[in-house]
């Protein structure tokens, strides 16, 4: 700071003296610059205060680029365009222009435009506009997630449309007290989960099972697709009621449980809830467990892919006292408010 001081005033008093000694003293300082170019390093380095001064004597009388020795006249330029904007840059920082959109609904910005790959920016916009959220749809448009391949539904949604259209049914086996096998029936609809049918026969023949898919779907509300294995029991009779009812009649691979596999778990929930902990005496008794286990796995058991609700909704109860109440003989129980 001291050595712009004295520049300032040298260049005060300069005025004052004699014409030939300013002349004098501007020779020997070029001179001197000559010779500092001479022995100078490879690149000086300046502070924030010669940058400053150097921009200010080019503000005043830009020739004096054509005297610069130390330093290149476009060096001085760029410190005066850095200048320039730092300036302006201080005088915009109160923050005019457009207001920071909360992270929150950029967020949720991208994930409507995930989880609904149909959508554009302006069907999102108005169902942002209808959640009170104020953004312009350019704003939508620049924070929605970019895809490269056209917008197409997954196979999870895919599947989930024609859930309603779907049924599978099962044949599993139940030993009885003594050692009888039995066979059980189930029917079931993939929409919801929910068990259509549940019945059971010492000979499961062609006949009683297409008796049965008639007594579980109906006639008029019979679904387009059901999914069985290939067992023999589904025999010919089976297979001309399904095509009456207008049924496509879809069987499994061979060895391939997996392809029913909605149908293939309810089997093991009922084994693991309900069969392991009862001991069946005949037919009949086997007919009324599976007919109140179907009670209780349709209108009061959670499901997780259900949101934690029942195949047949259950209210929300929130007012009364909880009272259990006991279904299966007491092997589960229902809780409800009274």
């Amino acid at each position: 700071m001291t050595d712009i001081f004295g520049l300032i005033w040298g260049a005060i008093t300069g005025f004052f003296r004699p014409r030939v000694d300013r002349e004098a003293e501007i020779i020997a300082l070029r001179h001197q610059l000559n010779v500092l170019r001479r022995m100078k390093p490879e690149r000086l380095v300046f502070s924030n205060r010669d940058r400053f001064f150097f921009v200010w004597l080019y503000r005043l009388a830009p020739g004096i680029l054509n005297a610069l020795s130390i330093v290149e006249p476009k060096t001085v330029v760029g410190w005066h365009r850095r200048g320039f904007r730092a300036l302006w840059r201080w005088k915009s920082r109160s923050g005019a222009g457009r207001p920071k959109v909360l992270f929150e609904i950029r967020n949720l910005i991208r994930e409507m435009s995930v989880a609904n790959p149909l959508w554009g920016a302006p069907r999102i916009h108005g169902e942002l506009l209808k959640l009170g959220i104020e953004v312009g749809q350019t704003t939508v448009a620049k924070y929605m997630n970019r895809r490269r391949r056209p917008p197409s539904q997954g196979w999870k949604t895919f599947l989930r449309n024609h859930a309603d259209g779907i049924a599978a049914m099962d044949l599993f086996v139940v030993p009885t007290i003594s050692f009888k096998l039995l066979y059980g029936l189930v029917v079931m609809s993939h929409d919801r989960l929910r068990v259509l049918h549940l019945s059971t026969t010492e000979h499961p023949s062609a006949e009683w099972i297409a008796q049965q898919v008639t007594e579980a779907v109906g006639w008029e509300l019979a679904p387009q697709y059901i999914i069985r294995d290939r067992d023999s029991a589904y025999g010919e009779v089976f297979k001309r009621r399904l095509r009456a009812m207008g049924i496509r009649d879809r069987p499994t691979a061979a060895r391939s449980p997996w392809q029913n596999g909605y149908c293939e778990r309810l089997i093991g929930s009922i084994r693991r809830e309900c069969l392991d902990h009862v001991v069946i005496f005949g037919e009949r008794h086997l007919r009324h467990v599976l007919r109140s286990y179907a009670v209780y796995y349709n209108e009061v058991r959670t499901h997780l892919s259900l949101d934690k609700d029942a195949p047949i909704g259950r209210a929300v109860q929130a007012v009364g006292r909880i009272q259990p109440v006991s279904l299966l003989g007491g092997l589960h129980h229902h809780y409800a408010r009274i």
